[in-house]
């Protein structure tokens, strides 16, 4: 259900509970604005971008998505992504690949995806988000000590290049920078502050500071961009050619996956801490529709913002109306205040996104599962982890994500088994039958497990390997869930190779899934019309009427 719609019908927007949801949208959308600022100059936009992007994304999302506490915006996670394709596409490519991920958010939310989209394993995700907060952190730097950009377009070298400038930093920009870290962090311990977001006094404190005392050197955002237009957004089309679609398709893909990835999170986290339950479906059509109306006014991709989202909750949020205030409050900044923007320090805005970037990284949730997951998922998680900083997040979190599946693989391959059972093992089932012992010549197997292509090799040694010549088997399948067509196939051919031994091959026990798959599959007619029975007893029975009809024949001749 659209959230507005759900509030409403839950008595959100009753006048009891205006007020707690206009104090925390104030609340947000203040801190929201040093962060969309900051976020839109990291990935190769305008300061104003990244406002225009959540004012209508924080909207949108508020208005038609899933989740009643979802704030939506710029996100720390698709820094790395956008700067990528503003580099090479320019911030027209960067629109352009935006709208398409929209369309495909939609696509999905319309297609019931928002479940499959959470089985990510945990390794990969926090491997992504932890490289990914390594990656901002570094490409601060300049800003942060007013170093020059470092050549090179791979990580170790943009390293390399940064660490042989570090002994020509400014003075001025660097004691602006660790001031405003300073009071990101702490600021909000300052007598008469406590309420007030860290990175807001950081933000005002250092560009008053700056603004009084006029630091040389110092870059702000009125000489970096020309300060930040006082008007609404104009209205633009992005380029929809078909060849431009075509260039742009692979990275329209990835912000498509990665806000959704982290839209749901962000709407998981929110209902851990407020006792809600959301729509992921409803919640990926609404960030699609955000994603699709941001760039037709300059913004760029936006996703639910797990920080904003949990200060949201925090300061009494309880329905739509906060995101909606939140977006309001930024149009106003915006209209009101954007002149004095342009005295603010690109490197307070550098601070702001190191403590983001540390936040990012999760630092005490890796080290935890370094030391304590699984081999296998460390070894998941440091892959991630590399080959987003080495690489680009488009590989590692596809390289995570499939290794994590074959590992997934591997150990439901190694649950399945295939075990002979002899008399000592059916002794209670054989005697409720009133039997003392098997049929001589009788073997009885039972899978246990879903009998799919990852586990049919060792499904075909064990039940051809037979150690003794039987003249019948049984292969019980009540403990199998359910079987692939590899599964399916290779029980075809386990059945042919014991056949061509005169062995006798006789099924029985399966549930009706694996029955009908069975039976789809021709291999009921290839056990013959007498060739599979409901249980063992019936089984045994059959395997009786056999001998008896041989021993019959035998006599006969």
């Amino acid at each position: 259900m659209i959230a507005l719609r759900e509030a409403w019908l839950a008595g959100l927007f009753t006048r009891s509970n205006w007020l707690p949801n206009v104090i925390a949208g104030v609340i947000v959308g203040v801190v929201a604005l040093p962060l969309a600022m900051a976020f839109a100059i990291a990935s190769g936009a305008k300061p104003e971008q990244g406002l225009y992007t959540a004012i209508i994304a924080g909207f949108a999302v508020a208005a038609f998505g899933g989740s009643r506490l979802q704030i939506a915006g710029p996100t720390g996670a698709f820094v790395v992504i956008l700067a990528d394709i503003t580099a090479r596409y320019g911030i027209a490519g960067l629109e352009t690949a935006t709208l398409l991920a929209g369309i495909m958010l939609v696509l999905l939310g319309l297609a019931r995806m928002g479940a499959v989209i959470r089985f990510i394993p945990a390794p990969v995700i926090l491997g992504f988000t932890s490289g990914i907060g390594m990656v901002i952190w570094v490409g601060q730097w300049p800003y942060f000590f007013g170093l020059a950009n470092p050549p090179g377009t791979h990580f170790h070298e943009k390293v390399w290049g940064l660490l042989h400038e570090i002994p020509g930093l400014h003075g001025p920009t660097t004691l602006l920078a660790s001031l405003a870290l300073l009071l990101t962090l702490r600021g909000n311990r300052l007598p008469g502050l406590r309420r007030v977001p860290g990175p807001l006094i950081a933000l005002v404190g250092i560009t008053l500071v700056q603004y009084f005392a006029s630091f040389e050197g110092v870059r702000t955002i009125q000489s970096a961009f020309g300060g930040i237009p006082q008007q609404l957004p104009e209205l633009v089309m992005p380029d929809l050619s078909f060849s431009r679609i075509l260039q742009l398709i692979g990275p329209a893909f990835t912000i498509a996956m990665l806000g959704a990835i982290e839209s749901l999170l962000s709407a998981v986290v929110a209902d851990g801490m407020a006792g809600t339950r959301h729509d992921a479906n409803q919640e990926l059509i609404g960030q699609g529709i955000a994603n699709l109306l941001t760039p037709l006014v300059g913004g760029f991709a936006a996703t639910g913002a797990i920080a904003r989202t949990a200060t949201n909750v925090r300061n009494g949020g309880t329905g739509p109306l906060a995101g909606i205030v939140h977006s309001m409050t930024l149009l106003a900044i915006l209209l009101l205040l954007a002149p004095l923007a342009g005295h603010i320090p690109l490197a307070v805005l550098a601070a702001i996104l190191f403590v983001v970037a540390w936040n990012m990284s999760e630092a005490h949730r890796f080290v935890h599962m370094l030391f304590h997951a699984p081999r296998a998922d460390v070894a998941i998680l440091l892959i991630t982890f590399v080959l987003t900083v080495f690489t680009d997040l488009v590989v590692a979190v596809q390289i995570g994500v499939i290794l994590a599946i074959l590992q997934f693989l591997r150990r439901m391959a190694s649950t399945v088994s295939v075990t002979s059972q002899g008399e000592p093992d059916l002794k209670h089932e054989l005697a409720i039958m009133g039997r003392s012992s098997l049929p001589n010549g009788t073997l009885v197997y039972s899978i246990d497990g879903p009998f799919f292509f990852a586990a049919a090799e060792q499904c075909e040694r064990a039940l051809i390997a037979t150690h003794t010549e039987a003249r019948t088997q049984i292969i019980r399948l009540h403990h199998v869930p359910f079987m692939d067509m590899t599964g399916l196939q290779t029980l075809e051919k386990i059945i042919l190779q014991l056949q061509q031994r005169h062995i006798r091959v006789i099924a029985c026990e399966a549930n009706p899934n694996v029955l009908g798959k069975l039976e789809r599959a021709g291999l009921l007619a290839l056990l013959g019309t007498e060739g599979y029975r409901t249980t063992l007893q019936a089984a045994l029975e059959l395997n009786d009427q056999y001998a008896t009809n041989q021993a019959t024949g035998d006599q006969s001749a």
